[in-house]
């Protein structure tokens, strides 16, 4: 049976903008970085986290894990998706001082200032870790590149909105004043989403993949209905009805640009939601299992373990 009519998708839905809004960020860790040359940083992998970079003053070069160098300079936002270990630099030759070992100021746990370097010219840099809390966001990482380089004097998009919100940054870090770590914090939050915006209005790797196929409007909005509604009962007939396809021609679609049927997407998607459930909320394995749609406690059980391949 499809849907009742409490939750219809309407004509004007956009289902990439529905899944976009999935991206929560939760901080884990800002740091106003004050550097002087000459000076070398390195800094750790963060799984299942992202890494940014703004630098609000200088220029500087950053160093991934292959190697390969980043140049950067003010204005630049630099993101790494999957929270990899990497290098930050005024001089790529020099040793690297692990960031975590070095004396911080900490204004509150998760917000601190770090002064460090040889007294030379000075590069300031705003950096952090943050994770997407939801499932979607965390799948949405999967298919992201290592890096996101955002130069606002090559990306028209970005000189509209990254250079204010740099601003602001440099406004609320130049001077302390009440409120300003929240301020900042909310801001690199700002920074990150922007980012993953930009990267998918100008990459064509975007067009591809589930980010592809909610950009088409059938399956896009079977995606949609799929993320929104994980605990109806639903089929591929149901879900083909919605959209009005044929059940062969949707199936077949589906398949090709999200790369595996409907019914394993759906599956996936409840695990994922699952596993937020199970860790965040901390409910029952009983009460997920409830709240998924599942029959019973041992069906959820066996489904979890066939997806996940852990208990």
């Amino acid at each position: 049976m499809t849907p009742d009519a409490a939750t219809p998708i309407p004509p004007s839905a956009d289902p990439l903008t529905e899944a976009l809004q999935f991206l929560r960020v939760e901080g884990i860790f800002y740091c106003r970085s004050e550097l002087t040359a000459p000076w070398s940083l390195e800094l750790p992998p963060m799984p299942d986290c992202v890494w940014f970079h703004v630098v609000t003053a200088g220029s500087c070069v950053l160093i991934d894990s292959s190697g390969t160098e980043q140049a950067m300079r003010r204005g630049d936002l630099v993101v790494l998706p999957r929270g990899a270990g990497h290098r930050a630099a005024d001089d790529p030759e020099l040793a690297p001082a692990p960031v975590m070992d070095l004396p911080h100021d900490y204004l509150s746990p998760s917000y601190a200032v770090l002064r460090h370097g040889g007294g030379g010219e000075r590069v300031d840099l705003i950096c952090g870790a943050v994770r997407l809390a939801h499932p979607a966001g965390r799948s949405l990482i999967e298919v992201l590149p290592e890096i996101i380089h955002v130069d606002p004097s090559s990306n028209r998009r970005a000189l509209e909105w990254l250079p204010g919100i740099l601003g602001m940054i440099a406004a609320e870090t130049a001077e302390p004043r009440p409120g300003g770590e929240a301020v900042v914090t909310r801001l690199c939050d700002i920074l990150v989403i922007s980012a993953i915006r930009s990267w998918l209005d100008t990459d064509p790797a975007a067009r591809t993949g589930w980010l592809g196929a909610l950009q088409d409007r059938q399956i896009g909005s079977a995606v949609a209905l799929i993320h929104r509604r994980p605990e109806h009962d639903w089929t591929v007939a149901d879900l083909a009805a919605t959209v009005a396809m044929s059940r062969s021609a949707f199936s077949a679609r589906f398949s090709e640009l999200v790369g595996e049927g409907p019914m394993q997407y759906l599956t996936r998607w409840r695990m994922h939601v699952a596993t937020d459930l199970l860790s965040e909320e901390q409910l029952t394995v009983a009460a997920v299992a409830e709240q998924l749609g599942y029959a019973s406690e041992a069906a959820f059980s066996r489904a979890y373990k066939r997806t996940t391949g852990t208990p």
